[in-house]
């Protein structure tokens, strides 16, 4: 029925949920095609049809050519950002931000080639890093203002209404000086910084061993040893 979406509920309603199925579409058949011809052979128009839409589509999604290889699926950060702004009070910082990156574990396993095939993209081009540095700087800025947020919003003699969510900035655009992080604690930006270097270990672990390696299990095994202040393995 027209008029009833809400853009703003879990899952973005039915409007934003075409447009990130769309965005994630033009991401998979860049990364295909770049693994198959090199990113610098691929064009716009090539990626278009693969994903079945037209050049004009894609940039309404991507700024560049270059920004469809680096962000897979961007919804799964806007998912983890909200969680963690969401996390219940008698969490600790720690474990809220943890509980928001098991919400997204589900599935991922399915998606190591797709994984894989971006690792390669990247070797292959490497002016593509810069870009995906970038992507991840910012991503771990939004991350940071979540947890400041939730900070806020969870301390003793808070207001309960939760503060608005900040746009974020384009994949892989320029840093400029009001996304430079100056407005968030310390804090925030340590445990986004320190939760951003666990999920990539896990990754990275769990892509080295995919045969006898379990994701969750070895995401869980990160996160103890962080809660338990890093202490020397006993085995």
């Amino acid at each position: 029925m027209q008029g009833v979406t809400n853009d703003h509920a879990p899952g973005g309603g039915l409007r934003q949920r075409k447009k990130r199925a769309t965005r994630a579409a033009l991401a998979e058949a860049a990364i295909r095609l770049a693994a198959e011809h090199g990113a610098e052979n691929v064009t716009v128009e090539a990626i278009s049809e693969a994903a079945g839409v037209s050049p004009r589509t894609f940039f309404n999604y991507f700024a560049s050519h270059d920004d469809a290889f680096v962000v897979i699926d961007e919804g799964v950060s806007e998912r983890i950002h909200e969680a963690v702004r969401a996390a219940p009070a008698e969490l600790s910082p720690l474990e809220a931000v943890r509980s928001a990156f098991v919400g997204e574990l589900t599935g991922f396993e399915e998606r190591q080639e797709l994984l894989n095939l971006q690792f390669e993209v990247f070797q292959r081009s490497p002016h593509l890093i810069v870009r995906g540095l970038n992507a991840y700087s910012s991503d771990e800025r939004e991350l940071a203002r979540a947890v400041a947020t939730w900070l806020e919003r969870t301390s003793p003699g808070a207001a309960p209404a939760p503060a608005p969510t900040p746009p974020s900035p384009p994949v892989g655009a320029a840093d400029p000086g009001e996304w430079a992080g100056a407005d968030i604690p310390l804090f925030a930006r340590l445990l986004a910084a320190v939760a951003h270097t666990a999920v990539r270990v896990t990754f990275e672990h769990w892509c080295a061993r995919p045969a006898d390696t379990d994701l969750a299990e070895t995401f869980a095994e990160v996160f103890t040893h962080l809660a338990a202040g890093l202490r020397r393995p006993t085995d």
